[in-house]
């Protein structure tokens, strides 16, 4: 939902659109809407955001119309490439723990000056820079949209351990197995 809102709806930093032909073509070629030239009119973002859902498997099973972007891309393909050229992982952390995760990185290793987790700079800096997400999470979710979700991210949802059964729950509900990691993204 991130990619959607602030990369497909959002104007970035620049005062541009994301990769600047690709928001024409999502309008022209899946219907989406994207809140008008400046992303802050109203509109279906539920219908919107299930169209991007398909247009965002279009890309990673048939490559077309373009490539996928790894905004929208499993995050277990990223991992799997460290560790089928013989890289091993000693943690994985969750973006959604991302200060207990690392304060225990931390912990384990010697850096030059302290770090202050608090003041470090956080993911989806562009955050704010498109619509605010108007509904529950779980209202942009029906059967087909989690069946899409799922053939995208089984992969995630599995060695991630995320909830594919509640969209609602951006939590964990198990600990990361290192091993399942290393067998599962090593084939």
């Amino acid at each position: 939902m991130s990619s959607f809102f602030d990369k497909i709806c959002g104007i970035q930093r620049n005062g541009k659109r994301y990769r600047g032909n690709l928001v024409p073509l999502l309008i022209q070629k899946y219907g989406i809407e994207v809140g008008g030239d400046d992303g802050k009119q109203e509109f279906d973002q539920i219908q919107s955001f299930r169209r991007f859902l398909l247009f965002a498997r279009d890309t990673i099973r048939f490559r077309r119309p373009m490539d996928p972007d790894i905004h929208w891309s499993a995050m277990s393909g990223h991992v799997s490439t460290f560790i089928v050229n013989g890289g091993q992982y000693d943690k994985i952390i969750w973006t959604e723990k991302f200060n207990e995760g690392m304060a225990d990185v931390l912990s384990n290793i010697k850096t030059p000056h302290a770090v202050d987790l608090e003041a470090i700079p956080r993911f989806n800096e562009s955050e704010g820079h498109g619509p605010k997400r108007a509904h529950p999470v779980e209202d942009y979710f029906d059967d087909l949209s989690m069946h899409l979700v799922y053939e995208i991210f089984k992969r995630d949802f599995e060695v991630f351990k995320y909830d594919f059964k509640d969209p609602s729950n951006k939590m964990p509900i198990g600990e990361i197995d290192l091993d399942e990691v290393h067998k599962k993204l090593g084939d």
